[in-house]
């Protein structure tokens, strides 16, 4: 019998071909040089999780369950019926309650009607405006190391990508590495703050040259905040739209999932120059074309909720980091400083760890704590070999019970025997 691949005569070689999806995979690292496909590494981590019931400390989802009046919006909502498509830019309720977000907690105004575009979760926000933006020929900027998903849409869209390196221990670009990646080929600029996966918050100066350069090169800035209420220490998050010069070319997107703990709902919103959330829209009615309606409305009674909320989530995150920080410290690790998100970098060289992406599967088995490497989060050296981000650095999230941390800690101290 003939036996027929799921190839035709078009992709015999998928190694060289340039379909979309290997474009996407291949820009994610995921495409081996045999031309295999692999499965990123946080499926691969929390497989391993869970066949040796390890601690698992490294995507970040939360285990808690979201604020009750939220819930109880959404459960509400179902059963009055609200199942079907959504209005295209989101309901009503939850595009006025962003608007009125972002003027509450940041002085921004924003026109519900024009300026706000509810999307599948904040990727679908980014992905589309992506999308929208940048092509062959651009080039996207992105801080190293990123979140994995920016690597994969940046190869799906065709365009180039370009980093910006963030130095250690407190993970900042230096002015020459701004002025070096932002150039005239660059149509979009991507940050994050609070940033995936290191935990560190750009200083204002340096987020004040980006948009400098952005303007002097005509292009447009995708802010990703949705770690935006999880900022500790006392501070506050300023969003990248607030800096001179920075709304009119600034699409900013955040979503519920983080701050109301429902990172299954997604739903995310991207907010910005009615121009500029048109392009966007033009992109995201072809993917989704609408989602989540019972949640729109839930997600805008959780933007209602009071300071008490917001406060009560830093504390509570504020608290686990540090239970996190100060476990890993004392079972060997150096630590940087976490100043928003959910994540903490350590690095495990001092005990011997200096492979992450070997450590992390090993200590995925024993002593039973999963961490993902830091190298994940980054591109490959122009060589091809490993990424530019420090090789015995791990990521692990502390958006757990303290009872989870706690054990994790706990297991973790086997290391310094």
């Amino acid at each position: 019998m003939r036996s027929h691949s799921f190839f035709g005569p078009r992709y015999a070689d998928p190694v060289s071909i340039d379909a979309p999806w290997m474009r996407a995979s291949r820009a994610a690292g995921l495409i081996g040089s045999d031309g295999t496909a692999r499965p990123t590494i946080f499926a691969e981590m929390s497989a391993l999780a869970l066949e040796h019931d390890a601690v698992n400390l490294g995507q970040g989802f939360p285990d808690d369950d979201g604020p009750a009046p939220v819930l109880e919006a959404a459960v509400e909502a179902i059963r009055a019926g609200v199942n079907q498509y959504p209005p295209g830019r989101g309901v009503a309720e939850l595009r006025q309650a962003i608007a009125e977000h972002q003027q509450r907690f940041y002085g921004l105004s924003v026109d519900p009607a024009r300026e706000v575009l509810v999307t599948a979760g904040a990727t679908e926000a980014i992905a589309a405006s992506l999308l929208a933006l940048a092509g062959p020929g651009d080039d996207v900027v992105t801080v190293e190391p990123y979140y994995d998903a920016y690597a994969a849409v940046i190869g799906l869209s065709g365009a180039r990508h370009i980093t910006i390196p963030l130095s250690e221990p407190g993970f900042q670009p230096s002015p020459d590495a701004i002025d070096a990646a932002i150039t005239n080929r660059t149509a979009v600029i991507v940050l994050n703050s609070p940033h995936n996966p290191t935990g560190s918050i750009l200083a204002p100066e340096h987020v004040e040259r980006i948009v400098a350069a952005a303007a002097r090169h005509d292009a447009v800035i995708v802010s990703d905040e949705v770690y935006e209420h999880l900022v500790f220490d006392g501070a506050r998050h300023r969003p990248t739209a607030s800096y001179a010069g920075a709304a009119e070319r600034t699409l900013t997107v955040s979503s519920a999932a983080k701050t109301f703990n429902v990172t299954g709902w997604k739903i995310g919103w991207v907010t910005g120059p009615a121009e500029l959330v048109d392009a966007v829209l033009g992109v995201k009615q072809w993917l989704t074309y609408v989602n989540g309606a019972p949640f729109q409305g839930a997600v805008a009674r959780g933007l209602q909720l009071d300071d008490g909320f917001y406060d009560g989530l830093r504390a509570t995150l504020q608290r686990r980091r540090d239970l996190l920080a100060t476990g890993l410290v004392d079972a060997g690790f150096t630590i940087a400083p976490t100043a928003g998100s959910y994540f903490i970098v350590a690095d495990g060289s001092p005990l011997g760890l200096t492979d992450a992406a070997a450590s992390a599967r090993a200590l995925a088995v024993d002593p039973g704590v999963v961490a993902i490497p830091l190298s994940a989060f980054g591109l490959a050296d122009a060589a091809g070999g490993a990424s530019v981000v420090s090789a015995s650095a791990l990521r692990f999230a502390f958006c757990k019970p303290d009872h989870v941390i706690a054990e994790g800690v706990r297991r973790l101290q086997s290391l310094r025997r």
